[in-house]
């Protein structure tokens, strides 16, 4: 039996240091966001959605996506980047699908830990048992944006455009605090990662024989 695991956070938060975590305390992770990336490779489905609904403004020379030049467009207001959501959302959760079924079909049991920058936003609280939150306040996301080279305001933008901090975190089953570090990290993901274990126990026992 699966316990899957939805884990989410704003942007900077520290999901994909969580999910690396989660993996090394042996959980099967999947980065639902890379798969975007895989999906936005020309003849794939991804591509050829973004294709028919912007046209070829967003394509390089060699016919890949320009990944700065997409979110210009779609991330230029709350409107477009639901635009963009519904367009990609239904791609990339099918996908991801896919990976836990097959998952699912080759494990008798484990914790499944899917990071999405969206995944409250897809509908993933009713497609996932646990929705880990990762935490920091707004003025941690912009100092750790502007040190991964975004501008000041494009931080700002991307977080106007993702779910409120505080509607996000009422869609927690458990909130890791990414605030302080990377030990005191590792000390919070064993937490949480020992608590779903006791729910995949949980779930096992109450599942019918």
């Amino acid at each position: 039996m699966i316990l899957r695991v939805g884990l989410t956070g704003g942007i900077a938060s520290g999901k994909s240091t969580v999910r690396a975590l989660f993996a090394a305390y042996g959980a099967y992770a999947i980065d639902a966001d890379a798969l975007v990336a895989h999906l936005y490779e020309p003849d794939r489905a991804g591509h050829r959605a973004l294709v028919a609904a912007y046209g070829d403004q967003i394509l390089r020379a060699d016919r890949t996506i320009d990944r700065a030049r997409l979110a210009d467009i779609a991330f230029a207001d709350a409107t477009s980047a639901k635009q963009l959501n519904a367009l990609i959302h239904p791609i990339v959760v099918a996908h991801t699908e896919e990976l836990l079924g097959e998952y699912e079909r080759t494990h008798d049991d484990g914790v499944v830990v899917v990071e999405a920058t969206l995944m409250i936003e897809s509908g993933g609280r009713a497609r996932y048992d646990r929705i880990v939150i990762v935490d920091v306040t707004p003025e941690v996301q912009i100092e750790r944006g502007i040190a991964r080279g975004l501008a000041r305001e494009e931080v700002l933008r991307r977080i106007a455009n993702q779910l409120p901090r505080e509607e996000r975190l009422r869609h927690a089953d458990y909130v890791i605090d990414n605030s302080d570090g990377i030990e005191p990290l590792k000390v919070e993901v064993r937490r949480v990662y020992d608590a779903l274990l006791a729910d995949l126990a949980r779930k096992k026992t109450n599942a019918p024989q």
